[in-house]
């Protein structure tokens, strides 16, 4: 079952999108708190964002921009500021759809179907994740950029498409094991430090190193 998370801090708004999206085969989530609005998306990684712009602490505009860096998730914008110039900042930002209040709810159910189907049809054809500041290539297990490649192993490429899938947050050790270890690739501690080190010094070739970090009796995080 899909996740759309619902952020809007017009309670009965909000309610409503929740108990009509469940309705329709959606998983709803909703956001009540809006103080790390950004961090909560990308923790909770929804299949799709609806945002209002007109939020407490930051506004969805700059959330989206924030979001699309690191993210591909689709985003529609619902709000009730229904001029040009906002509808061309928020889709020049990342947005896939812009919608004003009020709306018809049928119609962006519509639109949510139309986007998820295209997202989900994309995501199966692609031999290829843009990741903004390189492209991982699925089919051919490299790491590109400014027409740079350099070949990934096996392990180096599940490690990386591993912490893009987690982009922006700590994965321990053990997680990216125990990932390793469900694909049939055993790897130990010792094993892991030296992909670790492996990736970062291929990262860095593409000026990219800067994109681990080591979080000391944490883990590791892709910026």
């Amino acid at each position: 079952m899909q996740t759309i998370l619902i952020v809007e801090d017009d309670e009965r708004l909000r309610e409503e999108l929740e108990i009509f999206l469940n309705k329709n085969g959606y998983k709803a989530q909703t956001l009540k708190k809006f103080n790390n609005t950004i961090r909560d998306i990308l923790d909770i990684q929804p299949d799709l964002v609806l945002l209002d712009v007109n939020l407490p602490f930051a506004d969805g505009e700059y959330i989206c921009k924030e979001i699309r860096r690191q993210s591909t998730m689709p985003i529609i914008i619902i709000t009730s500021r229904d001029n040009e110039l906002d509808e061309l900042l928020c889709l020049n930002y990342g947005a896939d759809h812009y919608v004003t209040k009020p709306f018809n709810i049928q119609i962006l159910l519509a639109k949510i179907s139309s986007l998820l189907r295209r997202t989900n049809m994309q995501e199966g054809n692609s031999e290829k994740i843009d990741a903004k500041d390189f492209i991982l290539n699925i089919s051919k297990s490299t790491i590109e950029k400014d027409n740079k490649i350099i070949e990934l192993t096996k392990n180096e490429y599940k490690i990386i498409q591993y912490l893009l899938k987690n982009r922006g947050k700590i994965v321990s050790r053990d997680e990216i094991m125990r990932y390793l270890w469900d694909d049939e690739s055993f790897i130990d501690d010792n094993t892991l430090t030296v992909n670790i080190t492996r990736l970062r010094n291929k990262l860095e070739e593409l000026n990219l190193k800067e994109l681990l970090v080591t979080k000391r009796g944490q883990g590791y995080i892709l910026l």
